[in-house]
């Protein structure tokens, strides 16, 4: 009985394992994929307390942007509404502006009394 148990145990085991590494593949197929297909406009922001690096962003209407974002002070974090974009804590976005205009930048993660002044701008041309 202890021994069947045993079996089935392993068993299992394996079978998670063999789920799980598969489903890694996969994704990492699937993300060297889309980065291929979205070649565009790279755009890097950069918080330190209360502020981003730059009051003003531009990029090109009708072309994927993508932005690359890191707190190097504190713990910061982006949206976009127009866009949809919204990251907390280091990461990246990728969407297409199709229209003209200027949109606002401000920080998502509340991060002190200066919080509710993060913002900067994203210029489309």
């Amino acid at each position: 009985m202890k021994k069947s148990l045993l079996i089935i145990i392993m068993l299992g085991m394996i079978a998670i394992l063999v789920a799980c590494g598969g489903a890694s593949d996969d994704t990492d197929q699937q993300a060297e994929g889309d980065s291929n297909e979205q070649e565009g406009q790279a755009l890097t922001i950069t918080a330190t307390d209360f502020e981003f690096d730059q009051e003003e962003y531009t990029v090109l209407a009708g072309e994927p942007v993508t932005i690359d974002f890191a707190s190097e002070q504190g713990t910061h974090g982006i949206g976009i509404d127009e866009f949809e974009v919204n990251i907390k804590g280091d990461g990246s976005a990728t969407f297409t502006p199709e229209a003209s205009g200027e949109y606002e930048i401000y920080c998502t993660v509340p991060c002190g009394t200066g919080h509710s002044d993060m913002k900067s701008t994203l210029v489309v041309q």
